[in-house]
């Protein structure tokens, strides 16, 4: 794998209902990837995900609760400090992405994606411009009676936004005008599959969904120029389907592109996927123990050298060095962080 520039400082998110501390601030060790927490706040409810600005000066956090809010941090000190007030959304916002001058939420409960403005110092407008509701269902008869938008991400072209959601079975391709989300285009899935997270491939080219209904990965083509997105194919991340169900959670695609790792909360495995030059054909090549209980979340350092496991039910953050010739992650270290959600690197 390449070696690029290597993250000094991490942010995870955790659920304060379940005794989380909130948004924890930690130093990375270069070499060893190793976390330290330096300093934590809990000003927001369950701040579930987060996402860094460009400049790693601004830290965003869904507010995951029943009313729903995004709030704004400045970054810099031993923990993030609270930058204006929380501004509401839809309901249970699960995931945020920065695209367009603004902050984007998915919003689980109540199946939209909400925009909210930003400030040219980075905080966050008093409230959001534009909501667009998702529409549809799916065959699952307790998780499908309606849309639940669970991801939306920036594609990496920026002209983009793509919105996966879990109760409807699709992928929707959104634009933003006059300051509200707009659909493009909507990419249906397999019926009953229950799309959770997507990520792209560092070539920007191909999308990988992650199912959290059945224990899948669906590649997709994305043509960025006309915000096309094209099932191409779908293959398991598990080498056997457990009997009861498996909750696939969270995807991440190395740097240079070579592989993919997923995390299964039901069997507490990582998953790791080589992939082929094109990118298309990801074939499973192992399953490792993520080093706790209830991977939420996997993240990888910005040179491909360690992951990450947000350990939600352990309560604790395990990292791993990989393999540059296999992908294959070895714990090798974790840090205890109560009802973590995710990583991300500043």
């Amino acid at each position: 794998m390449v070696d690029g520039r290597r993250a000094g400082r991490a942010y995870i998110g955790s659920f304060t209902a379940a005794g989380g501390l909130g948004v924890l601030s930690a130093d990375v060790d270069a070499e060893t990837g190793a976390l330290r927490v330096r300093g934590a706040t809990d000003v927001v409810a369950d701040p579930s995900y987060l996402a860094l600005s460009p400049a790693g000066d601004m830290l965003y956090a869904v507010s995951e609760t029943s009313e729903g809010a995004v709030a704004a941090f400045r970054t810099g000190g031993d923990g993030p400090e609270l930058a204006g007030t929380r501004v509401p959304v839809g309901s249970a916002p699960t995931h945020l992405t920065l695209f367009d001058g603004h902050i984007l939420t998915a919003d689980y409960g109540s199946g939209s994606v909400t925009a909210v403005p930003l400030h040219a110092d980075g905080t966050l407008a008093a409230k959001a411009s534009g909501a667009l509701r998702h529409t549809g269902s799916g065959p699952h008869p307790q998780r499908q009676q309606e849309p639940h938008a669970h991801q939306v991400l920036a594609d990496p072209s920026g002209r983009w936004a793509v919105s996966v959601d879990l109760g409807t079975d699709s992928v929707r391709v959104c634009a933003l005008a006059d300051g509200g989300p707009t659909l493009h285009r909507e990419t249906a899935l397999r019926p009953g599959s229950g799309p959770r997270h997507l990520a792209f491939h560092p070539r920007g080219d191909r999308a990988y969904v992650l199912h959290e209904l059945s224990p899948t990965l669906t590649v997709c083509a994305w043509d960025a120029a006309e915000g096309t997105l094209e099932p191409l194919g779908e293959v398991p991340v598990l080498d056997r389907v457990p009997d009861g169900d498996a909750y696939p959670s969270a995807i991440a695609v190395a740097p240079d592109g070579r592989f993919l790792w997923t995390a299964t909360r039901g069997t507490n495995v990582i998953s790791v996927l080589a992939l082929d030059a094109a990118g298309d054909v990801p074939r499973l090549t192992a399953t490792v123990p993520c080093g706790g209980h209830w991977p939420r979340d996997l993240a990888v350092d910005p040179a491909g050298r360690h992951l990450y496991a947000a350990n939600e039910r352990s309560g604790d953050v395990t990292w791993f060095a990989v393999d540059q010739e296999t992908g294959l992650p070895t714990r090798t270290g974790s840090v205890e962080a109560p009802a973590a959600s995710c990583v991300v690197f500043g």
